[in-house]
């Protein structure tokens, strides 16, 4: 009883500690010099965009009712188009591409597109990413000195040099020998980067099983294929999983930097912004809050995944 209760106790400290911390950025911001515009945040998220209707035909408007102008054309037959805001009524004349009216229809903004470019960039890097990590990690423990040492030196290499300075080699070295689209250079030197980290996580998960498992396994006459898929990989896949995810939230981050070759991502998208709106404050903590969602979603879910996997053991 008295464990619940100091939890208890502990997680309304907790919460007193958040409200404060709540309070003293409220406090710290009334305090600066800056007017704040959160109202325009929404439409860069998404906004109701009013899309223009042109007659496609000459005629006289006959009736409008259901939100539907109603034509008649001048070989008698009846046009219908759907016309949310008309700015036309009955008995007026027409001609092509005459304006009829208006439609309003939600779109997806700035920030909003480029978080899905966000996500396409980092979906397809993190798989490109875990293959080639499967592979070098296994190449790091192989027993060939030619694929072990050309493992070490990509994962020194990607390891000892900033990520931002080769995404400008893959774009403007690479990207030119090989004319690679902006977002293959970006994906490619994302993947290439954390790739080089994954590789590292499964080769300790690898070799953090017990080596009397593998004599087992070879003395039971398993190749190494079948010892590697129904032995070491299940276990080291476990082992790894909390690190892997943490590089895959390392490597949603990181893609913010593929913005300086002129890909549109929700970085990108947020600087544009400013530029237009100069409001840097609302726009900055609009993208870090959007990127915190991204990031923490993909938590929960490899939290998720850990209890599936604790409850086959």
């Amino acid at each position: 009883m008295s464990t619940k209760k100091n939890a208890l106790l502990w997680n309304i400290a907790y919460v007193i500690v958040i409200i404060g911390i709540g309070y003293f950025i409220y406090v710290s911001s009334s305090k600066v010099n800056y007017i704040w515009r959160w109202k325009n945040v929404p439409s860069f998220i998404v906004y109701k965009a009013h899309i223009d209707i042109d007659s496609p035909v000459k005629g006289i408007v006959q009736d409008y009712k259901d939100h539907k102008l109603y034509i008649k054309t001048l070989d008698g037959k009846i046009k219908i188009i759907k016309v949310e805001h008309p700015e036309v009524k009955k008995g007026d004349v027409v001609d092509t591409t005459d304006e009829l009216g208006y439609n309003e229809k939600y779109k997806s903004g700035p920030l909003l597109m480029g978080l899905f470019m966000t996500l396409k960039i980092s979906f397809f890097a993190i798989i490109v990413a875990v293959i080639i990590g499967l592979v070098t990690g296994l190449m790091r423990i192989s027993s060939n000195p030619l694929l072990k040492n050309m493992a070490i030196t990509y994962i020194e290499l990607i390891r000892g040099t900033p990520l931002l300075v080769q995404i400008f080699i893959f774009y403007f070295f690479i990207g030119t020998v090989f004319h690679l689209d902006r977002l293959v250079a970006g994906v490619g030197a994302l993947a290439v980067f954390e790739g080089a980290y994954i590789a590292e996580i499964i080769r300790a998960g690898i070799q953090s099983i017990d080596k009397g498992q593998r004599e087992a396994a070879i003395s039971l006459g398993m190749n190494y294929y079948q010892l590697m898929k129904h032995i070491i990989m299940p276990q080291a896949i476990k082992r790894t999983l909390p690190a892997t995810a943490g590089q895959f939230i390392s490597l949603i981050k990181d893609s913010s930097l593929v913005s300086v070759i002129s890909i549109t991502d929700l970085t990108k998208a947020g600087r544009e912004i400013i530029t237009s709106t100069f409001s840097p404050f609302e726009i900055w903590f609009t993208v870090a809050f959007m990127y915190l969602v991204l990031t923490y979603t993909l938590s929960l879910f490899t939290q998720y995944l850990e209890r599936r996997m604790a409850k086959g053991e």
